[in-house]
């Protein structure tokens, strides 16, 4: 099944559900319900012990994209880099919405994913994540212009906050990827980035990240689809008055 991307003008955000389950049929039950709540679902690949790409793709009525982290940036793939690759291919190849990569992936590998996206719907996010802190301003903005620079069709910045001011630096992340014409997912982790990963969407960000519940995070302070979108109401003056 052809996997669309989000309908929405000029790529704007969207609510992307992260399921981290140990295999397809689990996988595809638990996004059922959050259907009408959601417009992407990731797969974390590297948190399942069975997967069928095929039948998820086919099975899955919403765009789909396929994350296959490494242990080195926080994810549980211990694969090789090769190994770690050919299920990325893979989901090309079934013409899945998305496929996320990390930027310090070595040059070969991405090089080869590009090539295989090429002529494709498939679109490539090229990420970064900082478990432990923030960088300076010019740091995230040197990150941004690698990703830019990588052939990538959205980036993704994501960083532990420890105060407001590296909420803040993460947000403005956005204006430059504007002028640049480049859409982005930025925000931050922990307790303190909570707030950005609701006001990433208002700012033009490309997307942001939900648990299917309070159990199933996939990252410090990821809120679930419900609180998301209770939030996102209240900031946006949609929320009932009872």
């Amino acid at each position: 099944m052809k996997q669309k991307t989000p309908d929405r003008p000029g790529l704007d955000g969207g609510i992307c559900v992260a399921v981290a389950l140990p295999d397809t049929d689990s996988a595809i039950a638990a996004v059922k319900p959050l259907a009408g709540d959601i417009d992407v679902v990731e797969i974390r690949l590297d948190a399942m012990q069975q997967f069928s790409i095929p039948v998820l793709c086919r099975e899955m009525t919403h765009p789909l994209l396929f994350t296959n982290r490494a242990s080195w940036e926080g994810g549980l793939c211990r694969d090789s880099e090769e190994e770690r690759l050919n299920p990325l291919l893979e989901a090309v190849r079934q013409q899945a919405a998305f496929v996320d990569l990390e930027l310090a992936t070595p040059l070969q590998y991405r090089e080869h994913l590009l090539a295989e996206i090429s002529g494709s719907t498939t679109r490539l996010i090229i990420s970064h994540h900082d478990f432990t802190t923030t960088p300076d301003a010019a740091a995230l903005s040197a990150i941004l212009r690698d990703q830019v620079a990588s052939g990538a069709h959205v980036g993704k910045i994501i960083t532990m906050a420890h105060s407001h001011l590296d909420v803040l630096r993460v947000l403005h992340l956005q204006c430059e990827a504007h002028s640049l014409n480049f859409p982005l997912i930025a925000f931050c982790m922990g307790e303190a980035g909570k707030l950005s990963r609701i006001i990433t969407l208002l700012l033009g960000g490309f997307m942001t990240y939900a648990a299917l519940d309070e159990e199933q995070a996939t990252a410090p302070g990821q809120l679930t689809v419900h609180q998301l979108k209770e939030a996102i109401a209240c900031l946006s003056g949609r929320a009932s008055i009872t």
